[in-house]
C-alpha cells in the first residue's frame, strides 16, 4: 500500500494525538518520553503478535508507510532546522557569553575525545564478541553516538529544575556540538569508505572542520543580521513571523547548497534573532506570536520525531551477535561521557572555570537522540552497518528513557543539594 504525503502527515500526528493523550491522561512521564515509551512497547505488541499469529500481519499497513520515510531525510532536512532555532531562540545569549569557554570545551573537546574512546572500545566490543569491523567504521560510529542531540537534551530540560548557568551549559553545548559531531562523522566515513588520498590528509581534514563549522556559523550570523533589520524596519507580526520561517529555511538551504554547517547555521541566526529580536526589533505583540509559533513547533514536531524513534522498532532488524554489543556499548558511552567532561572539569579546577560537582550531572545528562539514529540510517550498506545500528538505537533508547525520565533524580541528589558556585 503506497501512501501519499498527506495520508503518511495524517498518521503520524493522529498516532502523535492519540498517545499524547493517554500519556497526560494516564501516566505520570514527560510527553516526549511518554510517547517514545508509548511507541516502543506498541511496537514491540505488534511484532509480538505478529510472531504469534504470522499469517494475520496486522500492522503490514503501519510498518507500509514506515517504509516510505526516509528517516535520515526526514530529520537532517527536514525537522533539525525549526528544531534547531526552535530552541536557540530561547537560550540567551548573554548568559551564553559568560558561559562561551565551558560550552566551547564540552562542544569540541569533549566530543572528540568521546568518539576517539567510544569508537577505540567499539572495535575491541566488535572484535571479542566474534563481529570484527574496521577501526575506521568504529570510529564512525563514535563520531555519531558522541554528541549530545539538542533536540533531546533541550525536551528534557523543560522538565527538570537545574541551576540557571548549568542549563545554558548544557544547552550551548548540546545546540553546537551536534554541528562539530556531524562534521566528525563527515570525516571518518570518508576514511571508512575509502576516500582518495587528497580527501583524508591532515590538511584537508582541518579545512573541512574550518570550513564547514566556521562557514555554518558566518552564514547563520550574516542571514540572522538581515532578518533582524527587516524585523526592525516594520511593526506588522504576521510578517515577521513570516520573516522567521524564511529565515530558517533560507539559511538552512543556502547552507547544504554552499557545503557549510547547516545546524551550525541555524543555531547562530536563532541565537542572534532570540537575543536582539526582543530587544530592539519586535513589538511585545510580535514576541508573542512569533515566540508562541515556534514553542508550538518545537513541541509538535518533538512529538513526531519521538514517535518515529519508537515505532521503527516495527522495520529494523538486527541479529542476536549485533544486540549484544548494542547492550555492551551502553557503559562505554557514558564512560566516554564521564571523562569528556570530567577531565575539563579537572584541568580547570583551580580556576572555577568548570565545576566537579557538576560532572555527575552533566555525565547523565548526555542524552542522545533522532540525530544519531539518523546518522546511523545514513551510513553506507556494508557489514558494519547492521551493529552500528543496532548500538545506536540501543543507547538512544537508553539515554531517552533511562536516562532521561531518571534525569530530575540526578540533579537532586548532585546538583540541586549543594550551594551553587
Amino acid at each position: 500500500m503506497v501512501f501519499s504525503i498527506f495520508e503518511l502527515s495524517a498518521v503520524l500526528l493522529t498516532l502523535s494525538a492519540i498517545l499524547g493523550w493517554v500519556n497526560h491522561r494516564h501516566l505520570p512521564m514527560p510527553h516526549t518520553i511518554g510517547l517514545l515509551v508509548m511507541s516502543v512497547a506498541v511496537s514491540l505488541i505488534l511484532v509480538a503478535i505478529d510472531a504469534a499469529v504470522p499469517e494475520r500481519h496486522l500492522f503490514d499497513p503501519l510498518t507500509s508507510a514506515l517504509l516510505q520515510i526516509d528517516f535520515n531525510a526526514v530529520v537532517m532536512q527536514g525537522m533539525l532546522a525549526f528544531l534547531l532555532f526552535a530552541g536557540s531562540l530561547h537560550v540567551d545569549l548573554g548568559k551564553l557569553r559568560n558561559r562561551a569557554v565551558p560550552v566551547a570545551i564540552l562542544a569540541t573537546f569533549g566530543t572528540v575525545i568521546s568518539t576517539v574512546i567510544v569508537g577505540f572500545c567499539f572495535w575491541g566490543a566488535a572484535h571479542f564478541f566474534g563481529q570484527p569491523l574496521s577501526l575506521a567504521w568504529a570510529m564512525v560510529f563514535g563520531a555519531l553516538i558522541s554528541p549530545t542531540d539538542p533536540v533531546a537534551v533541550l525536551s528534557t530540560l523543560k522538565n527538570v529544575k537545574v541551576p540557571p548557568s548549568l542549563e545554558v551549559e548544557m544547552q550551548g553545548e548540546s545546540l553546537f556540538n551536534d554541528g562539530i559531531g556531524i562534521v566528525l562523522f563527515t570525516i571518518m566515513l570518508l576514511f571508512a569508505t575509502g576516500g582518495t588520498g587528497e580527501q583524508t590528509t591532515a590538511t584537508a581534514v582541518i579545512e573541512l572542520l574550518v570550513v564547514e563549522a566556521g562557514g555554518g556559523l558566518l552564514l547563520g550570523i550574516a542571514t540572522g543580521v538581515v532578518a533582524f533589520w527587516a524585523m526592525r524596519l516594520i511593526d506588522d507580526y504576521a510578517v515577521e513571523v513570516l520573516i522567521s520561517l524564511a529565515l530558517v529555511t533560507a539559511t538552512y538551504a543556502i547552507a547544504q547548497r554552499v557545503q557549510v554547517s547547516g545546524p551550525l547555521a541555524v543555531v547562530a541566526a536563532g541565537l542572534l534573532i532570540g537575543y536582539h529580536g526582543p530587544r530592539n526589533a519586535m513589538s511585545d505583540r510580535t514576541q508573542t506570536y512569533v515566540f508562541g509559533l515556534w514553542t508550538l513547533i518545537d513541541e509538535i514536531l518533538n512529538s513526531v520525531l519521538f514517535l518515529l524513534i519508537g515505532l521503527e522498532v516495527l522495520v529494523l532488524q538486527f541479529d542476536t551477535k549485533a544486540l549484544i554489543i548494542a547492550v555492551t556499548t551502553i557503559p562505554v558511552v557514558l564512560a566516554a561521557r564521564l571523562i569528556a567532561v570530567g577531565v575539563p572539569a579537572v584541568l580547570s579546577w583551580s580556576s572555577g572555570l568548570m565545576s566537579l560537582k557538576n560532572v555527575p550531572f552533566l555525565t547523565w545528562a548526555g542524552i542522545r537522540g533522532g540525530i544519531s539514529v539518523a546518522l546511523a540510517l545514513s551510513v553506507p550498506d556494508s557489514t558494519a552497518k547492521s551493529v552500528i545500528l543496532a548500538a545506536t538505537y540501543a543507547i538512544v533508547l537508553f539515554s531517552i528513557i533511562v536516562q532521561g525520565s531518571t534525569l530530575g533524580f540526578v540533579a537532586r541528589r548532585t546538583v540541586l543539594n549543594k550551594p551553587s558556585d
